[in-house]
């Protein structure tokens, strides 16, 4: 038995089923991402003065990750555009460095990740505090070491370009230590809203691979047996990645560049 509408448009809305199935599901990923950045925005305007982080983020891998997801948008059209032509061989090309710039991503996204994990604030109890990242292969059961510096005010940290004066190693000892914290989601709340919206978005970029995926590989026999059939799942593949371009456009700015 054929299903119906997987091809040709409705009658009641123009569109075939699949695409109206992905713009209803988009509409409500639209509410689940506008929620978190209502979130974020009503958390930093309600930020005591002179408490909110600046400048703990690179600047230069974000805009590496806006420029790969960019081209993956580009190299998702032609992919679909590919289909529409018949080419399936400029097709598997397109789609393939799709897959190659999202895994980029994900992999810049990863590294970024582990820097924060690595990255400690140690207060210390003659009232110093220090900042920095932990060497593990120097760190034993009675020192810690961190290659950072020391502070003598914690909104010192709240701005990060300070952060990329002198640095040496630090070699401190357990018990002079009353609280270390790396910068992970308990961190503060900057750090809770940062690692909640990009880990939502980074597997909403993973979700899109699988998918791309699957129509590289085995999900393009349908090719052979339907083209058209293909193309649209092509098309509402595109559209999903699509809506993650766009979500990381607005990301950028508002953690990386405010």
């Amino acid at each position: 038995m054929e299903i119906a509408y997987t091809v040709q448009p409705r009658p009641d809305t123009g569109v075939y089923n699949a695409k109206l199935g992905m713009w209803l599901f988009l509409a409500s990923e639209v509410m689940l991402f506008g929620g978190l950045f209502s979130a974020y925005v009503f958390l930093r305007m309600g930020a005591p003065p002179d408490t909110w982080p600046h400048g703990w983020l690179s600047v230069p891998l974000g805009t590496l990750n806006t420029l790969l997801l960019a081209a993956s948008a580009v190299t998702t059209l032609l992919a679909w555009a590919a289909c529409k032509a018949r080419r399936f061989d400029r097709f598997k090309l397109h789609l393939g460095l799709t897959l190659i710039l999202g895994t980029i991503f994900l992999g810049i996204k990863g590294y970024e990740y582990r820097d924060k994990w690595l990255h400690y604030e140690v207060q210390l109890k003659d009232g110093r505090i220090a900042d920095g990242h932990l060497v593990r292969a120097r760190t034993t059961a009675e020192t810690v070491v961190l290659h950072g510096r020391y502070v003598a005010d914690r909104r010192e940290l709240l701005d990060g370009r300070r952060k990329h004066g002198p640095h040496e190693e630090l070699v401190i000892p357990r018990d002079q230590i009353v609280r270390m914290q790396n910068y992970a989601p308990r961190h503060n709340t900057f750090m809770a809203i940062y690692f909640t919206l990009t880990g939502l978005h980074g597997l909403h970029v993973l979700g899109g691979l699988v998918v791309f995926a699957y129509l590289w590989g085995p999900g393009s026999r349908l090719w052979h047996v339907d083209p058209e059939h293909f193309t649209n799942r092509v098309e509402v593949a595109g559209l999903f990645w699509h809506f993650v371009d766009l979500v990381w456009i607005f990301l950028f700015p508002v953690l990386y560049l405010t």
